[in-house]
């Protein structure tokens, strides 16, 4: 008599429950069974203790009569570590997509990476599109700057040559008020000159003084 260890289906409509038990190989899904060995219950968290239940010794037991677990048991007894983990066996190709299917499959996981690429492809240009906006605002700060500090030197250097200008025109203006000056002494001495000179030349030429030949006679 072959023996499978084998789940064993309970609970309500879409809440399934499952027992695990040791049933003849020829026995239904949900007939009859042998010894219930632990429980299954899909519907709490992997973590959940209740999620699965195996009564380890009365499992070691029927394995060591020879009862087989079915691919689903078997990886359960494999985590409890009552068994080595069983190797995972290659999907049949009965269950794989039909050839129109795979290929409504493969077209759509192409468009898939295609809308990735692409979606990669434009937030690397969206970046190297914001540094070179960064990159070109910094270089125009740096120009604004460069371009204000050469203005507020070419002011600077207009002012010194202004003030430098304004200092040549004073001392020119002062030369020039020097030179009138001078020129107006001068007119003055000659015109003080040009009077003397007249001055001079109206008056009344002195008699010429008497020789000592011309004295002589009235002496004797």
């Amino acid at each position: 008599m072959a023996l499978r260890i084998r789940l064993a289906r309970a609970g309500a409509k879409k809440r399934p429950f499952y027992r695990v038990v040791v049933a003849e190989a020829t026995s239904p899904r949900d007939g009859r069974y042998i010894e219930k060995v632990g429980t299954y219950n899909p519907m709490v968290p992997k973590d959940h203790e209740d999620r699965l239940r195996l009564v380890e010794d009365r499992i070691k037991h029927w394995l060591s009569v020879g009862a087989q677990p079915t691919d689903r048991v078997a990886r359960f007894l494999g985590q409890a570590k009552i068994i080595e983990m069983p190797a995972i066996r290659d999907t049949p190709k009965q269950s794989l997509p039909k050839e129109k299917a795979q290929e409504r499959l493969k077209e759509r996981a192409e468009k898939a990476e295609a809308a990735k690429a692409a979606e990669i492809e434009a937030k690397a240009a969206e970046k190297v599109a914001r540094e070179e906006a960064k990159a070109a605002e910094k270089a125009a700060a740096e120009e604004a700057k460069v371009a204000e500090k050469a203005a507020k030197e070419a002011a600077k250097e207009e002012a010194k040559a202004a003030k430098e200008a304004a200092k040549t025109a004073k001392e020119e203006a002062k030369a020039a008020k020097e030179e009138v000056k001078t020129a107006k002494t001068k007119d003055t001495e000659e015109k003080a000159a040009a009077k003397e000179v007249k001055t001079e030349e109206a008056a009344p030429a002195d008699p010429p003084a008497e020789t000592e030949t011309e004295k002589k006679p009235e002496d004797s």
